[in-house]
């Protein structure tokens, strides 16, 4: 089985190094962060990823703009995007729905869920 890939966009480096801890403890899989949207965008060519894991509120392109283009472009379409965002409003969730978000989870969160999210994901496309 070959290494997972897990894209962690976030502006908070304190918020990037707490999911990578989070992610880490699963086992193998490979991390990449990007500290904004748009360093998402330009790492996504370069790195085969199976899981993004993006804030909304970034600098530059926020996390719906990044939702809005892995769903609609055919390379990026099917991997699996979990918002992690302090932003929890009913509009701000039913506009993520409407991108295609696959899972939203409001922080403060359990580590444990979403270890258990990231496994599901992961787990049922190998």
């Amino acid at each position: 089985m070959s290494t997972k890939r897990i894209l962690i966009a976030d502006d908070s480096a304190t918020m990037r190094a707490m999911l990578v801890a989070i992610v880490e403890t699963l086992g193998d899989y490979r991390i990449i962060e990007a500290a904004s949207g748009f360093e998402a965008l330009r790492l996504l060519p370069r790195e085969h990823v199976d899981l993004v894991l993006t804030d909304i509120n970034m600098p530059d392109i926020n996390g719906f703009e990044l939702i809005k283009y892995l769903r609609t472009n055919p390379n990026y379409k099917n991997i699996p995007v979990f918002i992690v965002s302090t932003e929890g409003s009913p509009k701000d969730i039913e506009k993520a729905k409407q991108l295609g978000v696959d899972e939203y989870v409001v922080k403060p969160f359990s580590p444990e869920k979403l270890q258990q999210l990231i496994k599901r994901y992961l787990h049922q496309s190998s």
